[in-house]
């Protein structure tokens, strides 16, 4: 008898469901490394570029996202593609032969674990946020295990099936030994000066690079501290336009930051979008951190996850329409408080929960070994 296991994994579409999703696979390949592990994706997502260079094979999906308005005619090939995505991922099951099939959200991970539900394959679902999406609200019923980063998740959930595990985050972060001042030297910048590292998740976020570019005499001012701004590759082209011959010496502005273990590491405080995966790397490496959620996220997840940390005093909030005229000037006013900076980083660090990937990952070798 074969006890090599076979697993799907499907999700993706941003950095917070992938990077999730592939620590989740390593760490599987840690407990039983005979594991074959296929992923399925969107067509033309991220995940069809960073789960290759992660070393693991995928498969793209020709689904996608609701076109707002519901009522729009543009669905009804919104709805032909899913159906053809469906009778794909059935193909897939029946030639992979999975024995548990894994979802951490985004358009393809619907179809897949729907589909695998229907042919027998036990399925656990990962929900990162402490809001839950509408994909995962809609396979709970199918779903073996739901495991979960925050408390109260019943609201959305069986009681029954959830495991709370924390989210999965990248290992490169927690590895990363280095101090304040051999990272900001590895970073080309001064490692003298108080840091600021801006980042808008790996799409980017206009609204944080829009509360720079509108106070760059404030950050020229700001000759004791310096700004590592991650504009996103979509809005760098511009942004490097619009700085020309007027950058500040102490701003370094780049389009996406490869190892973010290193730019946290330099970081006195980071700024940062509301995402799931994201808050969890900060209560790991307890960083202090303002939070700016995205307000074009589904039910606001992003704001709830912020006030999560918010009510606990371990997190800086701003909102999103007025971070424009107020953002910076918090994060300056935080980052010249040693003792504010103190205070958010213990708090933050105790809401950490580690081995997340392990957890999960013990979890669905479980219910593989089950079927």
């Amino acid at each position: 008898m074969d006890n090599k296991l076979k697993i799907i994994i499907s999700g993706g579409g941003t950095g917070g469901h992938i990077f999730p999703a592939v620590s989740i696979a390593n760490a599987v390949k840690t407990l039983r490394p005979d594991t074959d592990i296929l992923f399925v994706g969107a067509l033309g997502r991220m995940e069809m570029e960073r789960v290759p260079q992660a070393g693991y094979d995928i498969v793209g999906l020709p689904v996608r996202g609701l076109i707002r308005p519901l009522w729009s005619p543009k669905n009804i090939g919104v709805l032909l593609d899913f159906m053809k995505s469906k009778r794909m991922v059935r193909r897939t099951i029946k030639d992979f032969k999975p024995d548990v099939a894994v979802g951490v959200g985004g358009y393809a991970s619907a179809a897949t674990l729907k589909a695998a539900h229907a042919m027998g394959i036990p399925c656990l679902i990962q929900e990162q946020n402490s809001y839950a999406g509408v994909t995962n609200k809609m396979l709970a019923a199918g779903a073996d295990s739901i495991c979960v980063a925050y408390d109260g998740m019943e609201r959305f959930f069986p009681a029954d099936k959830i495991i709370k595990t924390g989210n999965p985050v990248r290992q490169s972060l927690i590895d990363n030994g280095m101090s304040k001042e051999d990272a900001r030297t590895a970073l080309g910048l001064d490692p003298d000066k108080k840091t600021i590292v801006l980042v808008g998740g790996s799409l980017g976020a206009r609204t944080i690079n829009e509360s720079v570019m509108q106070h760059l005499d404030m950050v020229k001012s700001a000759d004791d501290t310096q700004f590592l701004l991650q504009t996103g590759k979509y809005y760098n082209a511009d942004i490097t336009e619009r700085l020309k011959g007027r950058k500040p010496a102490n701003l370094t502005v780049t389009d996406f930051i490869a190892d973010m273990g290193t730019a946290y590491a330099a970081a006195d405080l980071v700024v940062s979008r509301a995402g799931a995966s994201s808050i969890s790397e900060f209560c790991l490496i307890g960083k202090p951190v303002v939070l700016v959620p995205s307000p074009n996220v589904a039910e606001d997840h992003q704001t709830k996850n912020a006030m999560a940390l918010v009510d606990r005093q371990a997190a800086i909030y701003v909102k999103d329409a007025d971070a424009a005229a107020t953002l910076l000037e918090t994060a300056l006013a935080t980052v010249a408080d040693s003792a504010r900076l103190d205070t958010l980083s213990a708090n933050i660090r105790q809401l950490a929960l580690p081995d997340s990937a392990e957890r999960i990952a013990r979890e669905v070798i479980r219910l593989a070994e089950r079927k």
